[in-house]
């Protein structure tokens, strides 16, 4: 289906367009394969105990040993993806094994909830507040799956999921902190990675039961949550898709919103649905235009949609996932629509981008840039930045540049 989407949208302007920035492919690749992904080889193993270190420092010694199951998930998917994917290389594959013993060995309570971090040794830290170490863990187990299948991964990667979908109303349980009943809202985070998560899992859910999955989630993000007087997501509305005026409910994270377009618009590819995917896309165009900072450049953190003052102090830095997502939903924006405006945000995203968290002497991104653009931390990897979004972005970029100029 995706080839007869590119052909509505190779017309001659835009293959000419796209000659004109032939390297895009070239420089995508070439980054993740010698620049990012040897770092987090040479850098995030864990030898003693198994597991992946995530708490890098700029030249990736370690600074802290913790271990967090959302990002021993990544890591696992990404080199197994890898494999599947890009080329079969050994040392990808018992990289995803080194991490998938460690989380099969010590990740999980006796319900099968997936803790939120551990000692480097494998003991509990924080409890199974967050339902996201669960949704990586099912990504990381059904992707090694596609590499080495195994009915073990198999049955862990399904039991997670179903895991998931009886806690997704309440997904924090006994811990969440709200007060039940004044203010009940729910989250767009959730939704949002169930549009990707539900196809990383097809091969063992079956395209029925996906086919099922599909629209509601679609629903939930490009409906519910999506505001169309605003003409933006909102991180948190009312069950019903109310508007709460309150700090949660004039959250907007651009970066979300720009993720979630780009998992809509595979959604829409796989539906043959060119109005869903011209629809995500305008969604994310008018997402960048307004998280766009026009004095310093790059995309807000988090922004207030009655402009009042975020209730996040780090509402205004920049973010490298919040970049990375932006690269590919705009490259895949062009190829499926060919909007020109997706290829001049991605001239100037991409400009931002290598300018500002590339790292030229010790590889990978820098995570967490000031307003200005300058590095606040020069961290490659903590408690929430690891081995992934970096190089997925590369990856979807470098393909879809690559189908863009076949």
């Amino acid at each position: 289906m995706r080839s007869d989407l590119q052909n509505k949208s190779q017309a001659p302007e835009i293959l000419a367009a796209a000659s004109l920035h032939s390297s895009y492919a070239g420089q995508y690749r070439q980054e993740l394969l010698d620049n990012v992904l040897p770092f987090w080889m040479k850098h995030s193993k864990d030898e003693k105990n198994g597991g992946y270190f995530t708490c890098l420092q700029r030249d990736g010694r370690v600074f802290d040993t913790d271990k967090f199951m959302w990002l021993q998930g990544r890591e696992v998917w990404c080199f197994s993806y890898m494999y599947n994917h890009v080329s079969p290389k050994e040392e990808w594959l018992q990289m995803a094994l080194h991490g998938a013993g460690f989380m099969e060995k010590y990740g999980r309570d006796a319900s099968g909830n997936w803790f939120f971090s551990l000692t480097a040794d494998g003991k509990p830290l924080t409890q199974p507040y967050n339902i996201f170490s669960d949704c990586f863990a099912a990504m990381a187990f059904a992707s090694l799956d596609k590499a080495v299948p195994n009915d073990r991964y198999k049955e862990i990667a399904i039991s997670t999921f179903k895991n998931i979908l009886q806690r997704k109303d309440n997904w924090k349980g006994q811990y969440n902190k709200a007060y039940p009943g004044t203010r009940a809202l729910k989250g767009f985070s959730l939704p949002m990675i169930l549009c990707n998560l539900s196809l990383e899992l097809e091969h063992l859910l079956g395209a029925q039961q996906v086919n099922e999955l599909i629209p509601p989630v679609i629903h939930e993000v490009m409906n519910v949550f999506y505001q169309p007087a605003r003409g933006l997501i909102l991180e948190n509305v009312y069950a019903d898709g109310r508007f709460s005026d309150s700090f949660e409910g004039r959250l907007v994270n651009p970066g979300h919103a720009i993720e979630a377009m780009w998992f809509i618009m595979d959604l829409g590819v796989r539906l043959n649905d060119t109005a869903l995917i011209r629809k995500a896309c305008d969604i994310m165009l008018r997402t960048l235009e307004y998280g766009w900072d026009q004095e310093f450049g790059g995309i807000f953190y988090f922004m207030d949609i009655l402009g009042n003052p975020p209730q996040q102090l780090e509402w205004d830095q920049k973010l490298w996932w919040v970049h990375a997502e932006a690269l590919v939903a705009l490259s895949k924006g062009y190829e499926l629509t060919g909007d020109e405006r997706c290829l001049l945000w991605f001239e100037k995203v991409h400009a931002y981008v290598w300018e500002h968290f590339r790292d030229e002497a010790f590889g990978e991104w820098y995570g967490y840039l000031n307003r200005q653009g300058t590095p606040l931390l020069t961290l490659k990897g903590g408690k929430w930045k690891g081995c992934f979004h970096v190089p997925r972005a590369l990856y979807q970029v470098w393909k879809t540049w690559e189908r863009i100029q076949s």
